[in-house]
């Protein structure tokens, strides 16, 4: 037995070696590559201003998985621009000694205040290399403009309005319409700020639903005026001043210096243009010149000069690169984004905007079998989890969080926090070694809370009548027709409470903090970002860039900003309605995707094609 021991242990460091020196090969010959594609570049002189960009829609954090090929066949619209995507093109550009800026197109952003902020990052990580950014817009809303402010210089149409009216929250409360039509509804409530209940058991705002709304309200106007005046180099206060005068017009906005210049889109070659010194030169000869010809040539119209504006797909081929080594080991990510509920993840090509129906599904089944295959990918460093849900079903949670718990014990996680990650979603996340948010992503909600309407009124009103048989004293304990009895009620309220206390000892555990402490900032509260970090609830703030640094300091891979670090979003072999295989049968599926078994295959490790892996 230990000779055999003995041996494979020889050949997985034989392995070891053989893999090492196959990626030092190619890194070294990507060097080469790289060097001369840059000074083949630079002989033809393709030196660029500006890389146009347009960006638009919801603007997701990750790519799509890629498409079936039924789904191909289909008229589906376009897989939505990504975060991901975004950083990929903005780092090229980055490293391009060739390229001036970036001219970054605004066709109506849908996305959220998170994401916006994401974009920011993004743009100021591009800025500190040197690099301008210039923000064309028609859109001068509070959303497009927050973004807006981020670059060197913002343009705007001239029948552009200013139209950033800051922040609204509206609650509607349906108790009395629910009553006249003959629908109730019971509700456990352990707390007041767990407010999912709230609309349909109050007839206006509670005092902490008032409070709740208050805090987050006046931290997310301050941190987003703040950024605002902070870009246009302008007190907080005139640009609070400023956004209580909108609706403002596109010159009044000039003139406040809420923005640059004033033009169409086709004017912005000239506008963004800087004549050279050599030109100037001989347009200042030629004005001396005694002779007709110069005269002539003087009284002409001179030439306007245009800047180079080139959109990505043909800039993408003339931009020079930087040669970095690439890491062996890669960081994973699985997404884990919507409404958590039990079964299978759900992710319809097109999104129906009806509740329950429309929208992304989290499902447990897809979530767990994708982290039990992640812990069994040899050659991923450590796994980051993307947690983008309002939370959802809190059985479905708990075994979610008991997966991340396990991985990490092997792996260091990383939670990164889109938009949202409350409730459920803060609950998959308090395992993870570090937990990263944005400082304007509302997280926290650490609480519980069950309700479900009741309708033998409507019933009655419309004269229907309905009988039923039951075999056992609680067979029709969630029956939809009659209201709890009191019995039923507190039966329902211990089992809250026992889901709480559960959801606060995973969150004293995963966070390091004392479970009798709790209350005071758990019992359904919802935080932004800066308020969670204040609260120990996450560790730090950043973008998805940020999280793989950090990933890479945890997992004690190479310094991003000198190697190339793959990152691989692990998903699913369909994107809906998934039966993930048993624990065991998806070990040995895993160990037959090894790198090494692929490598016979394509020639190539695992994580270099493609950046995505079917799992």
């Amino acid at each position: 037995m230990s000779d055999s021991a003995g041996s494979n242990d020889f050949f997985t460091v034989l392995g070891n070696e053989l893999k090492q020196l196959w990626q030092d090969f190619r890194n070294g010959w990507r060097q080469t590559a790289v060097s001369l594609r840059n000074g083949l570049l630079r002989l033809r002189r393709a030196e660029l201003d500006y890389v146009v960009l347009a960006i638009g829609g919801a603007m997701p954090e990750r790519a799509e998985p890629p498409r079936s090929f039924i789904e191909r066949q289909l008229p589906l619209p376009d897989p939505a621009f990504s975060l991901e995507e975004l950083n990929k093109r903005l780092a090229r550009i980055a490293d391009a000694d060739n390229v001036r800026g970036l001219l970054l197109i605004c066709n109506g952003i849908s996305a959220g205040s998170a994401t916006m902020q994401n974009i920011r990052r993004s743009l100021e990580r591009l800025k500190a290399t040197g690099k301008t950014v210039v923000i064309f817009t028609p859109y001068l809303d509070l959303r497009h403009y927050y973004l807006a402010t981020v670059a060197d210089r913002i343009i705007v149409p001239p029948t552009a309005q200013f139209e950033a009216y800051g922040l609204h929250s509206e609650v509607t409360y349906l108790k009395t319409a629910l009553a006249k039509i003959g629908v109730g509804l019971d509700a456990v409530q352990i707390s007041p700020y767990k407010t999912a209940a709230n609309s349909f058991i109050n007839d206006t705002i509670t005092p902490e639903e008032k409070e709740q709304l208050d805090w987050l309200l006046d931290d997310l106007y301050d941190q987003i005026t703040a950024a605002m005046a902070n870009g246009r180099n302008l007190p907080q206060a005139t640009i609070q001043d400023l956004m209580n005068q909108v609706p403002l017009s596109a010159e009044d906005a000039l003139a406040a210096g809420l923005v640059d210049d004033l033009a169409y889109q086709d004017e912005l070659a000239y506008l963004l243009a800087e004549p050279s010194d050599e030109a100037a030169a001989e347009k200042e000869e030629a004005a001396d010149s005694p002779t007709e010809i110069a005269a002539e040539e003087a009284q002409a119209e001179p030439e306007r000069p245009q800047a180079t504006l080139i959109d990505w797909p043909r800039a993408e081929r003339r931009l020079t690169e930087k040669a970095r080594q690439r890491s062996r080991k890669f960081i994973g990510v699985v997404s884990l984004e919507g409404l958590i509920n039990m079964g299978s993840s759900q992710s319809p090509p097109i999104d129906l905007p009806i509740p329950l129906v429309g929208g992304q599904m989290a499902g447990e089944q897809t979530v767990v079998y994708l982290l039990r295959q992640a812990e069994k990918l040899d050659d991923m460093a450590g796994l980051i989890l993307h947690v983008d849900s309002p939370g959802g079903s809190a059985l479905a949670s708990d075994l979610i969080a008991r997966e991340i718990q396990r991985l990490s014990q092997k792996k260091p996680v990383l939670a990164y926090m889109g938009s949202s990650a409350t409730s459920g979603g803060y609950y998959v996340s308090a395992y993870a070694q570090h937990i990263m948010s944005q400082s304007l992503t509302m997280t926290g909600s650490i609480g519980v809370v069950g309700f479900r309407l009741h309708t033998q009124g409507l019933y009655d009103k419309i004269g229907v009548n309905r009988v039923s048989l039951d075999r056992g004293s609680r067979a029709s304990f969630f029956n939809d027709t009659r209201p709890f009895t009191q019995e039923e009620l507190d039966t329902w309220q211990n089992l809250i409470i026992h889901s709480y206390n559960q959801f606060k000892s995973v969150v004293a555990k995963g966070r390091d903090l004392p479970f009798d402490e709790l209350d005071a900032i758990c019992l359904g509260r919802v935080w932004t970002g800066q308020q969670a970090l204040e609260h120990q609830l996450v560790d730090s703030h950043g973008d998805f860039i940020d999280a793989v640094h950090k990933m890479a300091e945890l997992a004690q891979l190479p310094n991003p900003a000198t190697h190339d670090i793959p990152v691989v979003n692990l998903f699913a072999k369909t994107s809906r309605y998934i039966t993930p295989q048993p624990f065991d049968m998806a070990e040995a599926l895993t160990d037959w995707l090894a790198p090494e078994r692929l490598q016979a295959f394509n020639n190539k490790p695992l994580f270099l094609s493609p950046y995505f892996i079917k799992i």
